[in-house]
């Protein structure tokens, strides 16, 4: 047996070794005299091959019945998901349906940490640092050194959150008007941030020392917001073969970088311990699919992940659940588990992206960077970042964050749709905010505080609104909302049916002509009671035409942002 081939059917070993059968042993380290089973790093002649691989295999590459190179078929192994009415395969999900809770709430800020926020320059770090060329690299090398001998295992010891005060910044979040907050589990570095039982390259053992996870539900729960994780590990596979890459020119042309360290050669090093191998991923063959091991272990992972933090909403950065069986189980057990620890009540979401118009009941589908352009039947979530996923200090140095108003038009847009908004604060590597990203907060909040009645809480109206600018739909079109402005207007209405809100996305200047409302239109069923502008002392002055509601502008100060408009009825 040739010793690649012993090494696969080794790894194969201990993935079984760890998978969740009844008692689990928590191996916090690798043991002592492991096996060194790293193959030696790519060659130059490789180079390119390993940099375009990308996100590595799409969808059904492995063949019939698989996903992400990943049988669908689950092992012959009793109880991967759970014990209760949902099965691993998308008919038995059908049955779903979104909780009310999430309905109601609307808005979330998501903290996305990892140890690429430790040198303030943006995403991709753990990967970019390995590509010869890529300015990260060339970051890299000025700050720390050649990736050879300083690599993204070190940077992991750097990542301390020294300032971190989970408590104080989650009443920041609270009082910006979230309802919901999400947390990085892990991202495709390789890294948890929980006290992770099958991965030792955690934020426990290194780094801040402490499992981040679980303080942030504590202090998500102590404020009385609901909690969720992203998980984004199932790409490691793929993402990370380049630290097995080395310089092809230059005076390190051929020197193979950390990517090929294992488990003996940390002896005497900080990492004594600690397995490379884990962090980075085994180098493989070039569009290799994922082996049974990594499979049986990002499970491993992930249903510890729900059994220690018991998320309300568990999130895949992934199409659909990654990595045939083992996403599939995991997601049936989350419900599963969800139903168990709420006395039978389904309070889960469950986030993927890509999500097939049929199959859009069974989760929450996720547009990243996206809304859509309708009315959704099902509830569905746009995520935004005010700036980068991870941290960049040059954002904050140029003060090119997005700012509060199109952040408040684009929450508006997807919420008038079926959308539930989650903005992304990236969080430096002490632990703590920046000041515009305190500001922006700040400003969200003064404006949740006046006009959140026409957000939390509502449901789409009969249509999602009117104006001369229409938001593209689809994943990363969320920027095509920076257009609407005072012209346009989003609709929600309240759980009675008695009242709909009419967000106008900008400051009124002159009299406002609301077409929807007109007698012509004839979409309110009955006549108008009332109308009232949210946050403002004043009787309005209004009429109902045939071409419209024609509201008189206010004669107080209504936001430069958005103002609010409740139609009585």
């Amino acid at each position: 047996m040739r010793r690649r081939d012993f090494c696969k059917v080794m790894a194969a070993g201990a993935g079984l070794a760890s998978f969740p059968l009844g008692s689990m042993a928590r191996p916090a380290r690798s043991p002592a005299g492991a096996a060194d089973s790293a193959a030696t790093s790519f060659s130059t002649s490789d180079w390119n091959a390993v940099k375009n691989e990308g996100w590595g295999t799409q969808h059904g590459e492995g063949g019939p019945g698989t996903w992400d190179g990943v049988p669908l078929q689950s092992p012959a192994i009793p109880g991967l998901a759970g014990d209760g009415p949902y099965k691993p395969d998308w008919d038995s999900m059908l049955s779903y349906e979104a909780p009310e809770w999430y309905q109601d709430a609307k808005f979330g800020i998501w903290a996305h940490w990892s140890p690429q926020c430790v040198p303030e320059d943006s995403d991709w770090y753990a990967r970019n640092m390995y590509i010869q060329g890529e300015e990260q690299y060339k970051n890299q090398l000025r700050r720390y050194g050649h990736p050879s001998t300083f690599g993204y295992k070190d940077l992991c010891a750097q990542w301390t959150l020294l300032n971190w005060e989970p408590e104080a910044m989650m009443q920041r979040y609270k009082r910006a008007g979230a309802r919901l907050f999400l947390a990085l589990a892990d991202h495709h570095d390789g890294f948890d941030t929980w006290n992770s039982k099958y991965h030792a390259w955690n934020a426990q053992n290194i780094g801040p020392h402490r499992d981040v996870i679980g303080d942030w539900a504590a202090a998500a729960r102590g404020e009385g917001l609901r909690f969720g994780v992203t998980v984004h590990a199932a790409r490691n596979w793929w993402w990370f073969q380049v630290a097995h890459l080395c310089d092809k020119t230059g005076p390190l042309a051929g020197v193979p970088y950390d990517g090929h360290l294992t488990l003996k050669k940390g002896q005497g090093q900080w990492w004594q311990g600690y397995d490379p191998q884990q962090l980075y991923g085994r180098r493989h063959g070039i569009h290799e699919n994922p082996d049974e091991a990594y499979v049986r272990n990002f499970y491993d992972r992930v249903r510890d992940l729900v059994d220690q933090h018991d998320p309300d909403l568990l999130y895949f950065d992934n199409d659909m659940l990654p990595l045939g069986w083992a996403g599939m189980n995991v997601g049936a057990y989350f419900y599963n588990h969800n139903l168990r620890t709420r006395g039978g009540r389904m309070e889960a979401v469950l986030n993927v992206k890509h999500v097939p118009d049929h199959l859009a009941k069974a989760v929450v589908a996720d547009y990243e960077r996206g809304v859509t352009n309708r009315i959704m039947p099902c509830a569905w979530q746009s995520e935004t970042c005010i700036g980068d996923w991870h941290y960049n200090r040059e954002r904050f140095l140029n003060h090119s964050y997005m700012n509060p108003a199109q952040i408040i038009r684009w929450m508006a847009d997807a919420v008038s749709k079926n959308g539930t908004f989650i903005l992304n604060i990236p969080g430096k590597p002490d632990g703590t905010n920046d000041a515009d990203e305190i500001a922006i907060l700040e400003t969200i909040g003064r404006w949740m505080q006046v006009n959140g009645e026409g957000i939390y809480a509502t449901r789409p109206w009969k249509v999602y609104g009117e104006g001369v600018h229409e938001a593209e739909g689809g994943s990363f079109a969320g920027h095509s909302t920076s257009q609407l402005d005072a012209r346009d207007i989003r609709f929600t209405r309240n759980k009675e049916g008695d009242a709909v809100y009419a967000i106008q996305l900008g400051r009124p200047a002159d009299a406002v002509q609301i077409k929807s409302f007109g007698k012509s239109a004839n979409l309110l069923g009955k006549p108008i009671q009332n109308v009232e502008l949210l946050g403002g002392p004043e009787k309005l002055k209004w009429s109902v035409r045939d071409d419209g509601l024609v509201i008189d502008v206010p004669q107080g100060k209504p936001s430069d942002i958005a103002v609010v408009y409740k139609i009585s009825t």
